[in-house]
């Protein structure tokens, strides 16, 4: 590549100013972005180490406890020793390829590296991706001198980095069984199983599969039930056969492509050189096995990150591949020079990296973000956490005076932001559905945060959190009924809405738990059950010309409507009538306790002459008894009188 890519000094200074932006970007972003659902639970994790969880081993764990124990309520902390590590990789690529293709190549490795959007993404967040890929590199680069040298400290260190890998992620199977792979179909590796030190490193790097084997021998095999049975649905899915072209996507169209003609390239080298029979083994094994599982397993992991580990080894051989693409369109004379095309792959590549830490970082500006993009759009799970911190000591001040309520969420993640914030540890959460989507039930329970622990507060007053904002109305529902069937009485507090509602929290507070004999009927009366709503009329996008009729139905079980007003553009416009008779919403939604029912509709006749013409967002703000406020329904009309 050396003709078409930059010089030798040209190359470094290219990494120096492409390594320390991405530093500085990576390490401002981890500054100001909250911990999302994953990173909250390694760190409720590192709270209470041990040598495997019910989703990972240790290790994750404990590269956040190491970093947290900084200072306390650090985001930055959290991710302290994976922005080092993440930010190292580029690196390693120079260490591992520097003994095979010479210096000036590695330097171009490194650089490259930079370019790879997934690659270059490693660090800013406190995942089990970056020391996997960390101590995977690391595990080649020993083994492949180890190889060549039969160093007894290269092999020990084999050993002790893929120990690390292993007790990292399950996922890191991959590295020696491509290794073990290698030596088998190789015929001039095999030679090495006469050697003992070949063992060694074998037996230290089985060490690192003691916290998978130790946590599921004491849990009923949970966790490796949840990776390899419960986590998939082992049926087939056409969308995973877009898994190439979601893979391409990620890594740009044409740096995708050089490394499929890498991986050709090495495939052809493998016969004459023993270090690209390793790189290509270590690199088709990762890439290719989430290939063909792609359209039985979890399409979202699957296709996304997993096979990242796949593209670091061919980025050792990857400069030699981009001369030749650099010469093949020189000899085709086209528009675009050899160098100038390779110079395109790596911009696209490199711009594809700082895309991926915009498109996340945007989260830290929601309120200046929405109004141009519009709600529903900006991802706001590391988003939020602080006011929603600020919020609950408020509620909890306000409401509980000196008591120590225990805290009940809905979710894992609010649960674990509650402890990351300062708050009591008497946190519980109620969380069936994604706890156990995610493989972290299990762990929950030997926690004793799960729902099954709600039974040693009985008499102990508790404040009830719900994110309604990722709920469906049955699941609140559901959940609201569950809470009263343990409660005295349940009363709204002060709810919460973040980024124009794209956040949202409902706080309940409860006097007294009460511990009611498996499958009572008693219960809190009157239970807070949210307001469910309905417009009939008008549609979206509507064009209105004078008096406008707006029809729908609302209920509330237990508390029933008050008022339903019709809003524009979130402000009052006009009263609606409500108490039509709707027995069809009886029948249709099960209504059994709205003391209204069966008169659930409401209806009103707005003049439009009264506003200027254009368009506008239309609404219907609905109040229940108990206090609580619902806006339902936006859209858009148009008049044009």
């Amino acid at each position: 590549m050396s003709a078409r890519a930059p010089s030798q000094s040209g190359a470094l200074r290219l990494f120096t100013a492409g390594f320390l932006l991405l530093a500085v970007v990576k390490t401002f972003l981890a500054f100001k972005l909250d911990l999302y659902s994953d990173e909250i639970f390694y760190w409720l994790a590192s709270t209470q180490l041990a040598l495997g969880y019910s989703d990972l081993p240790f290790m994750t764990a404990l590269l956040v406890r190491l970093g947290s124990s900084l200072t306390d309520g650090s985001s930055l902390a959290v991710r302290s020793i994976f922005l080092v590590m993440g930010s190292t990789v580029p690196l390693l690529v120079y260490w591992l390829a520097y003994p095979i293709t010479g210096k000036q190549a590695a330097r171009q490795s490194s650089l490259i590296s930079l370019c790879l959007p997934l690659g270059g993404f490693l660090g800013l967040l406190a995942v089990p991706d970056v020391p996997l890929i960390w101590f995977g590199l690391i595990a080649l680069g020993t083994f492949e001198r180890a190889l060549r040298t039969d160093s007894a400290v290269c092999w020990i260190l084999t050993g002790l980095s893929t120990a690390c890998g292993l007790s990292t992620h399950y996922r890191f199977v991959l590295y020696p069984l491509a290794a073990l792979g290698f030596l088998i179909i190789s015929r001039r590796s095999r030679e090495h199983f006469r050697n003992p030190l070949l063992y060694l490193a074998m037996l230290i790097a089985a060490t690192g599969l003691v916290p998978i084997l130790w946590f599921n021998l004491n849990n009923a095999l949970s966790s490796a039930s949840f990776y390899l049975i419960d986590r998939h649905p082992w049926e087939f899915q056409a969308s995973g056969l877009l898994h190439i072209l979601k893979q391409a996507g990620l890594v740009t169209p044409p740096l995708y492509l050089c490394f499929l003609l890498t991986l050709m390239r090495l495939f052809k080298q493998a016969q004459r050189q023993e270090a690209a029979a390793l790189l290509f083994s270590v690199s088709i094994t990762n890439l290719l096995v989430y290939m063909l599982l792609a359209p039985w397993t979890d399409a979202n992991s699957t296709s996304v990150h997993w096979p990242l580990s796949g593209y670091f080894p061919l980025l050792v051989a990857l400069p030699d591949t981009l001369n030749q693409v650099g010469n093949w369109i020189e000899q085709r004379r086209t528009a675009i020079s050899g160098s100038g095309a390779v110079h395109i792959i790596l911009t696209l590549g490199f711009t594809g990296t700082l895309t991926g830490l915009v498109g996340v970082g945007s989260q830290a500006y929601q309120e200046q973000l929405q109004p141009i993009f519009g709600k529903g759009v900006l991802s706001n799970k590391m988003a939020g956490w602080k006011p929603f911190s600020e919020h609950t000591r408020q509620v909890l001040q306000s409401e509980f005076s000196d008591k120590r309520p225990l805290l009940i969420t809905d979710n894992y993640y609010t649960a674990a932001q509650l402890k990351f914030a300062g708050f009591t540890n008497r946190v519980i959460t109620l969380d069936r559905d994604k706890a156990v989507r995610d493989g972290r039930a299990t762990q929950l329970a030997l926690w004793r945060m799960d729902a099954g622990a709600i039974q040693e507060y009985g008499g102990q007053p508790a404040l009830y959190i719900t994110e309604d904002s990722t709920l469906l109305q049955a699941d609140k529902i559901d959940l609201m009924t569950e809470m009263c069937r343990v409660s005295q009485t349940v009363r709204p507090s002060t709810p919460l809405s973040l980024f124009a509602g794209d956040k949202a929290f409902s706080f309940y507070v409860i006097d007294e738990l009460v511990m009611s004999e498996p499958g009572s009927k008693d219960r809190a009366r009157p239970c807070p059950y949210p307001i469910i709503a309905w417009i009939d009329t008008p549609d979206h996008e509507v064009l209105v010309r004078g008096q406008l009729t707006v029809t729908g139905w609302s209920y509330s079980e237990d508390l029933g409507i008050e008022t339903v007003e019709l809003m524009l553009n979130g402000k009052t416009a006009h009263s609606l009538q409500y108490g039509v008779p709707r027995p069809d919403v009886v029948r249709n939604q099960d209504v059994m306790s709205d003391p209204n029912r069966p008169n659930l509709g409401f209806t009103g006749t707005w003049n439009s002459l009264s506003v200027a013409n254009g368009i506008y967002t239309l609404s219907v703000s609905l109040r229940n008894r108990g206090g609580e406020v619902r806006n339902y329904g936006e859209r858009q009309i148009l008049v044009d009188n």
